[in-house]
């Protein structure tokens, strides 16, 4: 089956997070894509944790599909064989160090004068310029810079989202970016370059906090699982002890809510409550009327009202909860990838086509395809183990 992305070529230096999502959305569209990694080590996200049957949780996530070649890149023979590989290729993507990869000759400026179909993707905490442009950055730093701690948390104790917020915006642009080069590319037969920043990934997401601090205003309000300026919109305990998120848009819903599931018409009319932002400002009133009524109920019971409502809610799913969540298993959106330490499950990406299916190919070991890219660039048995001699594979 054609794939969108068959027939073209990814070279990455990547680590961590944003780059190495990026590319394996580019592979689970049919793209080749080349990991280069540091000879014995690799990747340093492989050893973030022992989650997946020894592996890191983060590197199995990011990295299927991907063949693994050793570069020691400081070394200049190395370097001749990343420059061979980009004469074939059709995108870099790197997320080294800032200026790391300027320094090794591996700018945009430089590569398009020796590779000018080449598209060269450079993500980094910041962007290439600016006077932030040469400090560290990771997602946790990046939450902080974008403002995203500000509004996430309770009242007293800012939060950090439980994902890699950041480097997940990051690389869905520079997805996005990249794609979007290859179709420019075919209308003009150029390369070009792109600067993915995390910061400015993120601040994209923050947008409705930004505005709503708009000219000065006082931003939205820390209020935990709540939503700050809807109510009631957020969790609610049932009598049981589990919880039930649900969220009110509009004020047929409140009436509905009231009657069907409060069980107390009247209370739609109350003065206190007639619209949302009464509702937002007697919350805690509200509130306390809400919980009382749940309170007689199971969590089943509340679900079930709610939905013969048309009330949108859910469950608070933990881990556990959604490996075994029923709309996933009936939409069949699990597969078994391989992977150095055999068999694991692994969802398939967002997007359900019926043109092609999805590539889910095996996790790499470290180096794992290095003898095998080393031999289609035409190296023999002796270039290769004069490589390995002194450690530039």
């Amino acid at each position: 089956m054609i794939r969108p992305l068959d027939d073209i070529t990814v070279i990455s230096l990547e680590h961590a997070v944003a780059a190495p999502f990026c590319t394996r959305q580019l592979a689970d569209m049919g793209a080749r894509v080349v990991k280069v990694e540091r000879p014995g080590v690799g990747d340093f996200a492989r050893a973030y944790d022992t989650r997946v049957k020894g592996q890191a949780s983060h590197f199995v996530w990011t990295n299927r599909s991907k063949e693994s070649l050793t570069l020691d890149l400081k070394q200049p023979l190395a370097l001749g064989v990343l420059e061979q590989l980009l004469a074939k290729a059709d995108v870099l993507v790197q997320n080294l160090a800032p200026g790391a990869a300027a320094r090794m000759g591996l700018s945009y400026e430089g590569l398009s004068q020796r590779h000018p179909r080449l598209i060269v993707c450079d993500i980094s905490g910041y962007g290439e310029d600016g006077p932030y442009r040469d400090k560290k950055a990771y997602d946790l730093l990046i939450q902080s810079e974008a403002g995203l701690l500000s509004i996430t948390g309770t009242p007293d104790v800012p939060s950090k989202a439980g994902n890699s917020m950041a480097d997940i915006a990051a690389a869905m642009y520079a997805t996005t970016s990249i794609l979007s080069a290859l179709l420019l590319r075919g209308k003009t037969g150029q390369g070009s370059h792109i600067d993915v920043s995390m910061l400015e990934s993120l601040c994209e997401w923050m947008s409705y906090p930004l505005y709503y601090a708009f000219d000065g205003a006082p931003p939205p309000p820390r209020t935990a699982a709540a939503h700050a300026s809807i109510y009631p919109y957020g969790p609610f305990q049932a009598g049981d002890g589990g919880t039930v998120m649900l969220g009110l848009q509009n004020e047929r819903e409140w009436k509905a809510f009231c009657e069907v599931v409060l069980l107390d018409v009247a209370l739609a009319s109350d003065p206190r409550f007639d619209s949302n932002a009464k509702r937002s400002e007697q919350r805690e009133a509200l509130k306390a009327l809400i919980l009382e009524a749940f309170g007689k109920l199971k969590v089943e019971q509340v679900v079930a009202r709610l939905d013969q409502a048309q009330i949108a809610n859910a469950r608070m799913n933990d881990m556990a909860d959604v490996w075994a969540h029923p709309q996933l298993a009936a939409r069949q959106r699990w597969r078994s990838v391989g992977s150095p330490a055999g068999e694991i499950a692994a969802l398939l990406p967002p997007g359900r086509s019926n043109a092609f299916d999805y590539r889910m190919d095996p996790i790499p070991a470290v180096g794992e395809h290095t003898q095998a890219i080393l031999g289609e660039l035409g190296l023999g048995a002796e270039a290769i183990a004069a490589l390995r001699a002194v450690s530039a594979i």
